[in-house]
């Protein structure tokens, strides 16, 4: 009897481990992401971020991420990643530094998630003395359709 027990457990267990859980679908879903870099002489920077988020029967959800680095021959850099999170929503920032007498890169990111809105900018420049800065701007903005 205990023989027919144990399979019979067996089978129940295995069962149980193996019934799928289904996560609930999405109603409204979005994602944004923004990075860039900058590099002028021995110095570099770069920042990036993301956030998603997922609008569903029993509320919204949202993830977001950010970092950066620097890195520089002879001087110095610096990096820093703020989270920030509220009733209102998600916000981080990231900023990059490095500096070499006179020459820099840096790269700033910052990214939101807040209601219906997810926002992603990034600016990024370098600059080497005597020379134009060079600069760029990448930016991705997205709005949950309402339900």
């Amino acid at each position: 009897m205990s023989k027919a027990i144990s399979i019979v457990g067996l089978a129940f267990l295995a069962s149980v481990f193996t019934t799928p859980v289904f996560a609930q679908d999405c109603n409204a879903a979005g994602t944004v992401g923004s990075g860039g870099s900058a590099a002028a002489g021995g110095t570099s920077a770069s920042t990036l971020g993301t956030a998603g988020a997922c609008k569903t029967d029993d509320g919204t959800t949202a993830s977001i991420g950010s970092g950066g680095s620097a890195a520089t021959a002879d001087g110095k850099a610096k990096s820093q990643t703020k989270v920030n999170e509220n009733p209102n929503g998600l916000r981080t920032q990231s900023k990059a530094q490095a500096m070499d007498q006179g020459t820099f890169s840096k790269s700033q990111t910052k990214t939101r998630v807040q209601g219906d809105d997810l926002q992603s900018t990034t600016r990024s420049m370098s600059h080497v003395p005597g020379e134009k800065p060079v600069k760029s701007t990448t930016d991705s903005n997205v709005v949950l359709p309402k339900q």
